[in-house]
């Protein structure tokens, strides 16, 4: 009998889900993204941003307005998935050289004592190998848009062609299609897309260039009475680098994985931002004309970075349909 399945969408701020109640244990897909702003999605009220499988998950499933954050950092929040507690408590509270205690009891253990199949695929950034997976294939560290490595095993390490949220999608495919069939499975899709410095699939580069997108009310707030805020080093003024986060004068040599490309989608790349530069070249700005830009600079490549996750989700949506994974069997 085929198993019910229950789609996960994790924001690291937000999560939501496609789900039904069976006798069966169900199958359930987890899939991460990283850094991902919910302010960012169709199903959230954004007006500009494409995201219709995502908007999918949330319109055939659930859409969650009240949420606590344990830890809304990229790698303690991954800590806080697989223990069920505060980073102060599992241990792993920051990004930085720690690594994740393993030994303590982590629910991916559990599943598999119960009876499950596991896999972790894409990005993990805990510092230490995954337990509790039958099957992991994980980035090493936060890893790159383009043609990324892949841990394979604690000894093997591989580079893969493409575009990271690609592969690690056919790579997840891949682990279902030739999964136990006997047995339930639970999948984490952990997904890189659209961690900084949000480098965008290639067909997505200036997919958002005609839009000019409205300022935040926020945005020029002082943070007055707000000393935390205040001090916080996440302003798109002072933060921002016009280099490495915006692309403009980008040393391509520089660009993590961009010499593994061939010389057709180089070129592809270098026209696009090239075109950026000379745009801030002759605007000369200054003072709030140089925030301004700065913040329509990276709301465009943020939002292009998310076409191509979003595209990977209804990848896997199309894929549960086609396999009947998707039909509630009651």
């Amino acid at each position: 009998m085929k198993k019910s399945i229950l789609v996960f969408l994790c924001l690291l701020t937000v999560s939501s889900g496609i789900f039904a109640q069976t006798k069966e244990r169900p199958n359930i897909v987890f899939i991460f993204s990283d850094d991902h702003a919910y302010q960012s999605i169709g199903a959230y009220g954004n007006k500009f941003a494409k995201t219709p499988n995502i908007d999918r998950i949330a319109r055939e499933g659930a859409l969650l307005k009240n949420n606590l954050v344990t830890n809304s950092i990229c790698g303690p929040s991954r800590a806080t998935l697989l223990t069920g507690k505060y980073s102060h408590i599992n241990g792993y509270k920051n990004n930085d050289r720690t690594k994740f205690d393993i030994t303590q009891q982590l629910f991916p253990d559990l599943l598999q004592k119960g009876g499950y199949q596991t896999a972790w695929i894409g990005k993990l950034h805990l510092n230490s190998l995954p337990t509790g997976f039958d099957y992991w294939n994980i980035l090493p560290g936060q890893g790159i848009y383009y043609n990324p490595q892949f841990i394979t095993t604690p000894n093997d390490t591989i580079r893969k062609e493409g575009y990271v949220a690609d592969i690690i999608t056919e790579t997840s495919l891949d682990w279902i299609n030739k999964r136990d069939e006997k047995k339930p499975f639970f999948l984490v899709v952990g997904q890189k897309s659209v961690h900084r410095e949000w480098y965008p699939d290639l067909q997505d580069l200036g997919a958002y260039d005609d839009i000019n997108f409205p300022l935040p009310e926020t945005f020029y707030d002082d943070y007055a009475g707000r000393a935390a805020a205040k001090d916080q080093d996440m302003t798109i003024e002072k933060t921002m680098r016009l280099k490495e986060d915006l692309k403009v004068h980008l040393d391509y040599n520089k660009v993590p994985g961009y010499k593994f490309f061939p010389e057709e989608k180089k070129k592809v790349l270098r026209d696009y931002y090239d075109k950026i530069t000379k745009e801030f070249d002759d605007k000369k700005l200054t003072g709030k004309a140089l925030t301004e830009w700065k913040y329509q600079r990276y709301i465009k490549d943020y939002l292009a970075t998310a076409n191509g996750l979003d595209r990977n989700i209804g990848k896997i949506l199309d894929y549960l349909d086609k396999t009947g994974l998707s039909k509630i069997q009651l």
